[in-house]
Formats: structure tokens, C-alpha cells, sequence
């Protein structure tokens, strides 16, 4: 499951994903957690890593403010999808490794 989610992830602008956005698909990932794990956690359903995680803030809802940031400069965003969600985090560095994991992952 790792492997075909990484092999999934790519670069996206913003203006790209406003209709999922408009759905309410979109959830954020902070900069320094792995996109990929979290991708694997959610396809496995680990409620109890996204509970940690969204009380920590490493997971959480693109707000209005993020999203119209986002926006107004058409932001480059890593990308992958455990669908029904699309998963993003800020492009600040090179496509997420594979063996990397989330912080404090549980």
C-alpha cells in the first residue's frame, strides 16, 4: 500500500484542486510529517493516528484562510489521493521518501 501511494504523489497547484476543495475533500498535512504515511494510515482506516494527529495539528480541514492564501498564489502543493480525500502539504522540498514517517506517529 506504501509503495502505490508513493508512487501516486505528485505536484499540483491549488487552482487544481478547487473542486475538491468546494467538496470538502481536501485535508492538510504539515510540513515535516509524511504525506505517504498518512495516506496509508487513512487507507487503513487508523482513526487512532488521525485522532493523535489532529490533536497535534499535524493533520487537519484546508480553513477558508488557508485555501484563499493558497489561492491568491496559485501554491504548489505535494498531492496524493486516499480517496474519497485529497492529501496536500506545501512543496518545500523533494517528492516525500518513502521510508520517512509521519511525526509522532503512533
Amino acid at each position: 500500500m506504501r509503495q502505490a501511494y508513493h508512487s501516486q504523489t505528485a505536484r499540483i497547484r491549488w487552482h487544481a484542486l478547487q473542486t475538491h476543495y468546494a467538496g470538502g475533500r481536501v485535508v492538510a498535512v504539515a510540513p515535516g510529517a509524511n504525506l505517504v504515511d498518512v495516506a496509508v494510515q487513512l487507507g487503513m482506516d487508523n482513526t487512532d493516528a488521525f485522532s493523535a494527529w489532529i490533536e497535534a495539528g499535524i493533520v487537519s480541514a484546508v480553513d477558508e484562510a488557508q485555501a484563499l492564501a493558497w489561492f491568491e498564489v496559485d501554491a504548489e502543493l505535494w498531492a496524493v489521493v486516499a480517496a474519497p480525500w485529497v492529501l496536500v502539504q506545501p512543496a518545500v522540498s523533494e517528492k516525500p521518501s518513502l521510508e520517512q514517517r509521519a511525526n509522532e506517529s503512533p
